[in-house]
């Protein structure tokens, strides 16, 4: 196992105010940080921005050997170092939530507040991570493009937005594909169910109605652990929420991320 490489990108805030607490951006499994594109524009007038790539995703280099989520997390944290940003915010979608949770606990003096978006402190099933990983090992990421655009779009948004949610699915034909089974492997052995009470910061979760990967029985559940939880619920909005209702979002991060 070993801490990965992970590549940050600098946004500054709009107006350059000092003393604003920064925002990290994490991205969610097979995207980069390009899923914050409709987000970001939103977001710079009241934070400077700090987003991240998963490896093997965008900027960061591909995995040299196994990690979990632990190692992905510091490696992360690396990354924030690396930017000379102390304390910060923390936003994720999906996985890139998961991180910031896994990233919360482990350096609590650090993060201010977490809002994982899409995301939960355990997603899905072992058994689904295995196919998962199992598939892009033998046939790649671009073998996922078709199935998983109904897990991150509604059928509304594909219809209504073609070029946008075509530009997203196709990111993945970019993504390495032993980096992604990387990454499934490590999610398939993170469980931060029992330790979402730990957390003294705000979490906010915001997820889609819609959204066949997050049960919203067990973000209510996520919530009622957390000592500071809040619930979000975007309606007409799938596991890509950021991308199907990127105002709404950043509407909710703006309020939420304040400067404790």
């Amino acid at each position: 196992m070993s801490v990965p490489a992970i590549v940050a990108t600098s946004i500054p805030m709009d107006g350059g105010h000092d003393g604003v607490r920064t925002l990290v951006l994490g991205p969610s499994l097979g995207t980069t940080t390009a899923i914050w594109d409709r987000v970001r524009p939103l977001l710079a007038p009241s934070h400077p921005l700090l987003a991240w790539d998963l490896p093997g995703h965008g900027a960061s280099p591909a995995a040299v050997a196994p990690f979990s989520m632990e190692e992905l997390a510091q490696g992360v944290l690396d990354a924030v170092d690396a930017a000379g940003v102390e304390r910060f915010a923390f936003a994720g979608i999906s996985l890139g939530g998961v991180v910031g949770l896994q990233l919360a606990l482990d350096n609590p003096e650090r993060v201010t507040s977490l809002a994982m978006v899409c995301a939960l402190p355990k997603i899905a099933t072992a058994e689904t991570w295995l196919k998962r990983a199992a598939d892009v090992r033998a046939m790649g990421t671009p073998s996922l493009v078709t199935a998983t655009a109904g897990r991150w779009f509604t059928p509304a948004f594909l219809d209504r937005e073609r070029d946008v949610s075509s530009r997203v699915l196709h990111g993945l034909l970019d993504i390495d594909d032993e980096s992604y089974a990387l990454c499934v492997d490590a999610l398939r052995e993170t469980d931060l169910r029992e330790r979402v009470s730990e957390l003294k910061i705000p979490l906010s979760l915001i997820v889609g109605d819609s959204d066949p990967v997050i049960p919203l029985d067990d973000a209510r559940a996520t919530v009622a652990a957390a000592q500071h939880g809040a619930l979000h619920v975007i309606a007409a909005a799938s596991h890509l929420a950021a991308v199907e209702h990127p105002a709404e979002v950043a509407g909710i991060l703006v309020t939420e991320t304040s400067n404790p």
